[in-house]
C-alpha cells in the first residue's frame, strides 16, 4: 500500500461541528493554562481556536496543531468511553451525544 507523501490539513466543518471543537478546544486551553509546562499545547489550542473562530469556511491547520487535537480528542473519547462503561443508566445517556460527537468528528476528519 502507497503512503501519501504530503497530507491536506484544511478541513471544512459544518457548523455543529465547529461548535463541538470550540466548546473542546475552550475546556482545553481552560484546563491548559495555568500550567506553564504546556505552553506549546495551549498556544496550539489558542490558535486553533482562532482559526475556528474565523468567518472563513475551510479551516487550514498546521501539522503540529491537527495531530495535537487529533490527539486530545481521541484521548477524550477513550476517557469518556470508559465512562460510560463504569456508570448508570442516566449518565451513560448524557455522555453518548458527546461520545457519537467526538466519534463522528474523529472519522469524518481526523482519521487516517
Amino acid at each position: 500500500m502507497k503512503k501519501n507523501l504530503f497530507k491536506n490539513y484544511s478541513y471544512e466543518f459544518d457548523k455543529n461541528e465547529k461548535k463541538v471543537l470550540v466548546t473542546f478546544c475552550k475546556q482545553a486551553l481552560k484546563q491548559l493554562q495555568g500550567d506553564s509546562k504546556f505552553y506549546a499545547e495551549s498556544k496550539s489550542f489558542s490558535s486553533i481556536l482562532d482559526k475556528l473562530n474565523s468567518s472563513e469556511e475551510t479551516v487550514r491547520l498546521t501539522k503540529d496543531e491537527s495531530k495535537k487535537l487529533t490527539m486530545q480528542l481521541k484521548e477524550n473519547l477513550k476517557h469518556i468511553n470508559k465512562q460510560m462503561e463504569n456508570s448508570w443508566f442516566i449518565k451513560k445517556w448524557l455522555y453518548r451525544s458527546v461520545y457519537n460527537q467526538y466519534n463522528s468528528l474523529i472519522i469524518n476528519h481526523f482519521s487516517d
